[in-house]
């Protein structure tokens, strides 16, 4: 089954529709340039009103691993994504501080996956084409690859009219969507909910 992750929520209208909708992740942005950036306590409230059974994923880019593990250590984000220049010490030492998972974003470049994409500490990679803007790119890079897509994130373009054919052709770990699913700068619930609607009719076989 491929999970889905809807990122960039801002909202009490955000939370109150995914909770309807059950995707698995959701994502909290804590770089402070994004249109979509939290406060740690914007997002702290936020998290008390989300279902216990969705993952809550903050994300950041070049952050100190000290505000990290706060965020993990108050239970306001149950997850990590790395989306910035992070090596692989950034990851070994942030990984001895936090007991949760780690998805490292991955930029798709000029047609290619970046030499040295895949990082032993890393639990899953994210491949986007931006940081959130909507941009796409040729899904057949990563199905020309070796990669075991087992544990890919799939983001970049992705929305309700076609999530289900990437689901079908790259069948990733995960589909991560944020601009695909606004209207305007703010979350759509209706466009959520086609989006899960879609990843859901994937899975099964079945017509949208």
């Amino acid at each position: 089954m491929t999970r889905i992750k809807i990122c960039g929520l801002t909202r009490e209208e955000d939370i109150a529709a995914v909770n309807r909708l059950a995707p698995e992740y959701i994502g909290f942005v804590f770089w402070p340039y994004s249109k979509r950036a939290l406060s740690d306590e914007q997002a702290r409230s936020l998290k008390q009103k989300l279902d216990p059974a969705i993952t809550a994923v903050g994300v950041f880019v070049d952050d100190d691993i000290s505000h990290i593990r706060k965020l993990v250590d108050d239970r306001t984000i149950d997850a990590v994504q790395l989306h910035g220049s992070e090596d692989e010490e950034y990851i070994r030492a942030l990984k001895k501080e936090i007991p949760c998972p780690v998805i490292k974003a991955v930029r798709i470049k000029d047609g290619n996956i970046p030499a040295g994409a895949m990082m032993q500490d890393i639990d899953h990679i994210l491949f986007d084409a931006g940081m959130g803007d909507g941009r796409s790119f040729d899904w057949n890079i990563i199905l020309r690859s070796e990669l075991d897509l087992a544990s890919v994130f799939l983001a970049g373009g992705l929305d309700p009219e076609n999530v289900r054919e990437a689901v079908m052709r790259i069948h990733p770990f995960a589909v991560d969507v944020s601009s695909g699913v606004e209207t305007g700068r703010f979350k759509d619930a209706d466009k959520m909910e086609a989006f899960v609607r879609a990843v859901r009719s994937a899975d099964t076989g079945g017509g949208q």
